[in-house]
């Protein structure tokens, strides 16, 4: 069964995962009308939120970046991420971010994923970028119970950390979708709700082609870029996307250098 069952009440992104344990994914198939509504999303809940120039802005003193020194006060930043890998896609990704100097945040699955590839989530750490969380089985938490909630983060949180030696701090609920209860769990356990602002709905297609033009045609200052490795059309579409913000300006960084000198606070949620 797919992890979505019906279409969304609310303005939010629906994200049709269909997990295997072979290494290949699939979508499910979808009616032309499910499409259009999909696509009609803008993919965030609705929520309180903290922008990254607010966070930046309400610091008191600098944080130490850990990819490379940018102050994002007077850059023009954008923070690459992707969702529920790693996958046997990730290998490429990491090659294509080390040759051109990329760092991005991961949010990562569990079961299947971090289980699987444990040695490619020791390099994203090793190679500088921010591990994050994205729950063991990507459960809705808004529809679980709080021992669930609990045990789909700290389950997560436990395994990235014995394999990377550091617990993270952030975490993105699946589809998004969040509330007051996850708020308070997650502050319990350290860790901020990281959202986006850019989504290629790469789930949908696998034209790499029409990835990148839709990530580039939603960028702005201080964009959260939504992406997924576990999908084939969505690696081969970073280069084009890397390489057109940096002609038009951009510079890119992990979520927490986005928010720095700011620092993310447990139980908020950051969205630009």
């Amino acid at each position: 069964m797919p992890l979505w069952s019906k279409l969304p009440t609310k303005k939010r992104e629906r994200r049709p995962y269909r997990f295997r344990s072979s290494p290949g994914f699939r979508v499910p198939a979808l009616t032309a009308a499910a499409v259009s509504l999909a696509l009609a999303l803008s993919g965030c809940a609705q929520v309180d939120t903290t922008s990254p120039a607010d966070a930046r802005g309400h610091a008191v003193k600098a944080s130490q970046a850990r990819f490379g020194t940018v102050d994002c006060r007077q850059a023009k930043c954008v923070a690459l991420t992707f969702d529920a890998g790693p996958s046997e896609n990730s290998a490429r990704l990491l090659d294509i971010l080390k040759e051109k100097h990329v760092p991005a945040t991961f949010f990562l699955l569990g079961k299947r994923h971090i289980e699987k590839y444990p040695e490619l989530v020791r390099r994203m750490a090793a190679e500088g970028h921010e591990i994050a969380s994205h729950t063991w089985d990507h459960k809705i938490l808004t529809e679980i119970s709080d021992r669930q909630i609990r045990e789909e983060l700290t389950r997560t949180d436990d395994a990235i950390e014995r394999i990377t030696g550091r617990k993270p701090t952030l975490m993105r609920p699946p589809q998004g979708r969040t509330d007051a209860n996850v708020h308070r769990i997650c502050r319990e356990l350290g860790l901020s709700e990281v959202l986006w602002s850019v989504t290629a709905k790469d789930y949908l297609t696998t034209d790499s082609a029409l990835i990148e033009k839709r990530v580039l045609d939603q960028v702005s200052r201080d964009g959260i870029i939504l992406l997924h490795d576990i999908y084939k059309g969505t690696v081969p579409a970073v280069p084009g996307i890397i390489d057109a913000l940096k002609e038009r300006g951009y510079v890119f960084v992990t979520v927490p250098q986005l928010l720095a000198p700011g620092k993310a606070e447990p139980g908020k949620v950051y969205r630009p």
